[in-house]
């Protein structure tokens, strides 16, 4: 089976990119196990100073979950088993923007439900005009992005898009914050690469200290916010599993 994620290194900066292109680079158990070992492995690299996250082809960040993995996986498995799968896993996507070492999102384009819950919980994101975003969670009956995306576009905003699920395009974004820098694709890689090796070249204590204060003077600890999104979630609304969340896709096989 080929690598879900790829991993390269130019500079101190290490890119890393989720690579299943032919399905909108879905978010599968696989790409997510290999993204959280590839920014583990990085974040202990004397020689990394900033980790890059895109998603491989020019269509898609990333399209989300894996819904046609996830519908199986309801059938595989019981509930309690489901629970324990779905706790590794989020578990692995807190621990991703807990990352002592910077994170960008190089954002080749749309990055929807998951992937905007990932987009949203990286220190920075540059886009180009393909980028675009989606916070589908109340759409699915489930619950995220509770814990990330107020931290980047502040309450009044994340309030509209999680509770809308609405489209947000590349301008919209950068207006609101989400991204810090719009390009033409054509120069994506370049403006990324031009912030990302900024960075490493800084003194990597300096930069590692002012990331974890910025986390810790929140209001509440970054872990705090998702732990309490992960009670609730599992308490109080579970989440939908994937044969109600997502009626129309599975009615469409999975075409646009």
């Amino acid at each position: 089976m080929a690598d879900c994620v790829l991993v390269e290194k130019s500079e101190g900066v290490a890119i890393i990119t989720m690579n299943r292109p032919a399905q909108l680079n879905a978010m599968s158990q696989q790409l997510s196990a290999e993204l959280h070992d590839a920014v583990t492995r990085l974040s202990a690299d004397d020689d990394v100073g900033c980790l890059v996250i895109t998603g491989a082809g020019t269509k898609a960040f990333s399209a989300g979950g894996d819904i046609h993995e996830q519908r199986e996986d309801d059938r595989r498995y019981t509930q309690a088993e489901l629970d324990a799968r779905n706790a590794v896993r989020a578990r692995g996507s807190y621990e991703i923007s807990a990352c002592p070492k910077p994170t960008i999102g190089m954002m080749n384009g749309l990055a929807y439900g998951g992937a905007a819950v990932l987009a949203s919980s990286l220190d920075m994101r540059i886009g180009c005009e393909h980028s675009s975003f989606r916070f589908l969670a109340a759409a699915y009956g489930r619950i995220n992005s509770t814990w990330t995306l107020p931290n980047q576009v502040g309450w009044p905003i994340a309030k509209e898009l999680l509770f809308s699920g609405r489209v947000v395009e590349a301008e919209e974004a950068q207006r609101i914050g989400l991204l810090n820098h719009l390009v033409p694709c054509a120069e994506l890689r370049a403006k990324t690469m031009w912030l990302a090796t900024m960075i490493a070249k800084n003194r990597r204590e300096s930069v590692m200290g002012v990331k974890q204060l910025l986390l810790q003077d929140l209001g509440c600890s970054l872990e705090e916010q998702w732990s309490n999104e992960r009670h609730y979630t599992l308490n109080v609304a579970r989440g939908a599993k994937a044969e109600a969340a997502f009626p129309e896709f599975i009615a469409r096989k999975g075409r646009p």
